[in-house]
C-alpha cells in the first residue's frame, strides 16, 4: 500500500537507456504487473494484521523494501548519495506517505473490511486538485471541478445508513483513519508536484524508505512496545510480498511506466487497482460485495477519471 503514481520530471531521467526501446508488449506487461501487485497487496496485509500488529507490520514491509532497493539500484549504477536540493521531498513523501498514510491506513484495516479502505484510499486524487489550487495557485479546470464533486458523492454513499460504515462501534473510527490516511497521502502529493527534482523519483526511493522504517521502528516502539517474537508462516509471506513485490518492484515497474506513456494514460490505467482489488478481497477474504460499496466505488473512480482527462 505503498504505491504512489509519480510521473517523472521532464528534466531529468531514471536511467541513460531509451525509453523508446521499450516494447508495447513488455510495457503492457509492465502495467498489468503492478495493477495486480498494489490489488493484493490490500488483501496481504489484512492477513499479515492478523499476527503483527499496524506499525510493526508497515516498519518491516518498508525495511524489507529498503532491503531490496538499496542493493539493486547499486547494482543498476543508479543509487546515489542524497543530494541537498531533494532533502525536503525525501522528509514530506517518508513522513506524509510511508509513515502517515500507510499507517493510518493499515491501523484502519484492523476495523474495516479491505474492500472499503480500498475505495476509501483511492479519494486521494479528489483531495489534491483544490490543494493544488489553494497551495500551488494550479487551475481547476470546469472538469476538475466537476470530477471532485462526482467523487464526494461517491464518498458521502460509503456513509450511506445501509453502507455498513455504522455496523459497530469501531467501524466508524476506522473509517476514519482510512480517510485522514488518503488526505496525508494528497499532502505528499501536491508537495511532490511543486518539488524541483535533482535525482530522479527512483533514486530517492531507498533513502525515503529508510528514514520511514527508521520513524516507524521508533512509532512502533512508543505505541505498541516491542516487536512480535513470533510471526506465523501466512503473515510473513504477506510482509514480504509487501515489502518485496509490492513496494520495491511495483514501483520500479510503475516508474518504467510512467516513462512510457502519458500522465493520464497512466493515472487512469491503475484507476482499475481498486476495481482488481475488492474482487481479490472477496474472492480471497470471502469480504461480501455491497452493492452500495461497488456504486461508490464506480461513482468515485469515475469522478477521478473525469477530473484527470479535465487537467489534460
Amino acid at each position: 500500500m505503498l504505491e504512489l503514481i509519480v510521473t517523472t520530471p521532464p528534466s531529468v531521467t531514471l536511467s541513460a537507456d531509451d525509453p523508446s526501446a521499450a516494447s508495447n508488449a513488455s510495457i503492457i506487461g509492465l502495467f498489468a504487473f503492478v495493477v495486480v501487485a498494489w490489488s493484493l497487496n490490500w488483501v496481504v496485509m489484512k492477513m499479515a494484521l492478523q499476527d503483527v500488529t499496524p506499525f510493526w507490520a508497515v516498519a518491516i514491509r518498508t525495511g524489507l523494501a529498503a532491503l531490496v532497493l538499496f542493493p539493486s539500484l547499486s547494482a543498476a549504477g543508479q543509487l546515489r548519495l542524497l543530494p541537498r536540493g531533494d532533502l525536503p521531498v525525501i522528509l514530506v513523501i517518508a513522513l506524509f506517505h510511508m509513515v502517515a498514510f500507510a499507517s493510518l491506513m493499515t491501523a484502519g484495516l484492523v476495523f474495516v473490511p479491505a474492500s472499503r479502505a480500498i475505495v476509501l484510499s483511492y479519494t486521494t486524487p479528489l483531495w489534491v486538485a483544490p490543494a493544488a489550487f489553494l497551495f500551488l495557485g494550479e487551475r481547476v479546470t470546469v472538469r476538475q471541478a466537476a470530477g471532485v464533486a462526482v467523487g464526494i458523492v461517491g464518498l458521502l454513499l460509503l456513509f450511506w445508513p445501509d453502507s455498513g460504515a455504522w455496523s459497530s462501534r469501531t467501524a466508524l473510527p476506522g473509517n476514519g483513519l482510512v480517510v485522514l490516511a488518503a488526505l496525508c497521502w494528497s499532502v505528499s502529493t501536491v508537495y511532490t508536484r511543486a518539488h524541483r527534482w535533482v535525482a530522479t523519483p527512483l533514486q530517492l526511493m531507498p533513502w525515503q524508505c529508510l528514514l520511514a522504517t527508521v520513524a516507524l521502528v521508533i512509532l512502533a516502539l512508543a505505541l505498541e512496545g516491542a516487536p512480535p517474537s513470533r510471526i506465523g508462516t501466512p503473515a510473513l509471506l504477506a510482509l514480504a510480498y509487501n515489502g518485496f513485490i509490492g513496494t520495491a518492484l511495483g514501483f520500479w515497474a510503475m516508474t518504467v511506466v510512467n516513462r512510457c506513456v502519458p500522465a493520464t494514460t497512466a493515472s487512469l490505467g491503475v484507476l482499475t487497482t481498486p476495481v482488481l482489488g475488492i474482487g481479490l478481497s472477496a474472492i480471497i477474504l470471502a469480504e461480501g460485495l455491497n452493492p452500495l460499496l461497488i456504486v461508490s466505488a464506480l461513482t468515485i473512480l469515475f469522478g477521478i477519471a473525469l477530473g484527470a482527462k479535465g487537467g489534460g
